[in-house]
């Protein structure tokens, strides 16, 4: 469903990227593992569009996409890949329910449509009771949960998550793996995850590991 080839990036003189191939089957879980600068989220990034490649190409859905531009790119982008980061990138003004139907807004569903779908998505992570709540009156766990419901509103065909345990506990972020299981059990969403979390690695279906800009 999503192939990466021959994916090459430099920073000035520095090289990022030095020829990753990769590629992930729908509703499969992928995790990409290795040490800071092995290019882990820069490929990510990558994937999503929310950088180009030097060299090389990434289809998803038979679609080149690192060719797409402008207006084209951002429709591409809100309709098929949904976003998952550390930081969960609420906005602080808005409610959970405000913050959830953004892309949906963005894609230009009316607003009965995306709430309903946003109230799906909260009851389904077990927030209907905080649908009002601005994200300062969310726990950590509950913020990144909102994120995930955010980055699923529009059923994309992929979600790209970049640490997305690294700012909770344990606990929660035990939680966050099973929830992305469930996910991929019930629903045959596909994740693509950079984590530094063994255990959140393990439960993956697939692990890649990065070093010096390749998979090694």
């Amino acid at each position: 469903m999503l192939k990466a080839t021959g994916i090459r990036k430099s920073y000035g003189n520095l090289q990022i990227l030095k020829g990753v191939n990769f590629e992930v089957q729908k509703g499969e879980i992928v995790s990409i593992i290795g040490p800071s600068g092995a290019g882990k989220s820069t490929l990510l990034h990558i994937l999503g569009t929310l950088d180009k490649p030097d060299e090389g190409s990434v289809e998803l859905k038979g679609t080149v996409i690192n060719r797409l531009n402008g207006d084209l790119l951002s429709t591409f982008r809100n309709q098929n890949i949904g976003f998952v980061f550390q930081f969960h990138h609420l906005l602080p003004e808005f409610s959970a329910i405000e913050n959830i139907c953004i892309p949906a807004f963005i894609a230009k569903t009316n607003k009965k449509q995306a709430e309903s779908r946003a109230f799906e998505l909260l009851d389904l992570f077990g927030l209907k009771d905080r649908a009002q709540h601005k994200p300062n009156q969310l726990s950590g766990g509950e913020q990144q949960r909102v994120a995930i419901a955010r980055a699923l509103i529009n059923n994309p065909s992929i979600i790209l998550a970049d640490e997305p345990s690294g700012n909770l506990d344990s606990e929660n972020a035990a939680g966050l793996h099973q929830l992305f299981v469930s996910l991929r059990d019930n629903f045959h969403q596909t994740f693509v995850i950079v984590t530094h979390n063994e255990h959140l690695a393990k439960t993956s279906d697939r692990v890649v590991s990065m070093k010096d800009g390749l998979i090694v």
